[in-house]
C-alpha cells in the first residue's frame, strides 16, 4: 500500500519533491491544500500527499484536544486568522465544525486509498470543504459517502477498504513516519533534503527551497 500521489509525467529533468503533511482536524491544512498544487506548479515541484494523524502527536505532549481549545485566546485569534485567510484566497465564509477538533481518522484511512487510486487531491479537498465550508462533521460515515459519490469511484468499497488492515496500518506506520521525522503540527512540509517547514505561512517558502534543490 503506497500513499503517494499519482506520479507526474517523466520529463528530461525530474521534478523536485515536497511532502505535504495534512490533518484533516487541521485548519491550516485546509488553507493549505486549497491552494497546495497551483503553488507547487507554479515552482515546478511535484507534491506528495501524506495523511497523518495528530492525536498521538499531542497525546505525547499531555494534551487532550487541539492547543486552540487548551488556550482561548490562541483559539479565538485562529478562528478570526482563519476567516481573513479564507477570505483573502476567495473560499466560501468558514464554518466552524462542531465539535472541532473534529475526529478525521475514517478520513485520513479513505485518503490512503484516494492518493494510492489516483483521485487523492480531490477527496482531500472535498473533505476540507465539508468541514471548514460547510460546517458538516466528516466523523460521519454518510457525509465521506456523499464525498466519494461525486468521485471516480465506488463508495462502498472504498469505505470496506479504509477499513481494512494494510490501510489501518498504512496510516500508522505514516503517522509514526511523522513522528520520526520531528513533525509537531500541521501543515508540515518536508524537502528530499530534510528541511522541515512548519504552517501554511510557510508553505512559499518550503516550495522555493524545494525548488532550488533540483
Amino acid at each position: 500500500m503506497t500513499t503517494d500521489s499519482p506520479k507526474p509525467a517523466a520529463t528530461a529533468q525530474a521534478r523536485p519533491v515536497l511532502d505535504f503533511w495534512f490533518e484533516f482536524a487541521s485548519t491550516y491544512s485546509y488553507l493549505a491544500a486549497m491552494r497546495a498544487e497551483a503553488l507547487a506548479d507554479e515552482h515546478g515541484v511535484a507534491l506528495r500527499w501524506r495523511p497523518f494523524l495528530l492525536g498521538p502527536i499531542f497525546a505525547a505532549q499531555g494534551w487532550s484536544s487541539s492547543p486552540f481549545n487548551l488556550y482561548p485566546a490562541k483559539g479565538r485569534n485562529m478562528w478570526r486568522d482563519m476567516e481573513r485567510q479564507a477570505d483573502e484566497l476567495g473560499l466560501p465564509p468558514l464554518a466552524r465544525p462542531v465539535p472541532f477538533p473534529q475526529n478525521g481518522l475514517l478520513a485520513a484511512r479513505i485518503a490512503i486509498v484516494a492518493l494510492d487510486s489516483g483521485w487523492g487531491p480531490d477527496f482531500v479537498r472535498a473533505v476540507y470543504e465539508a468541514q471548514f465550508a460547510r460546517g458538516l462533521s466528516i466523523a460521519e460515515p454518510a457525509v465521506l459517502r456523499e464525498i466519494l459519490g461525486a468521485l471516480p469511484c465506488d463508495p462502498e468499497a472504498v469505505l470496506v477498504q479504509a477499513g481494512s488492515e494494510p490501510v489501518k496500518t498504512a496510516l500508522r506506520e505514516q503517522t509514526e513516519e511523522a513522528i520520526a521525522h520531528g513533525i509537531f503540527g500541521a501543515p508540515s512540509f518536508l524537502t528530499a533534503d530534510g528541511e522541515l517547514f512548519w504552517g501554511n505561512d510557510r508553505f512559499e517558502r518550503a516550495v522555493a527551497w524545494a525548488a532550488r534543490r533540483r
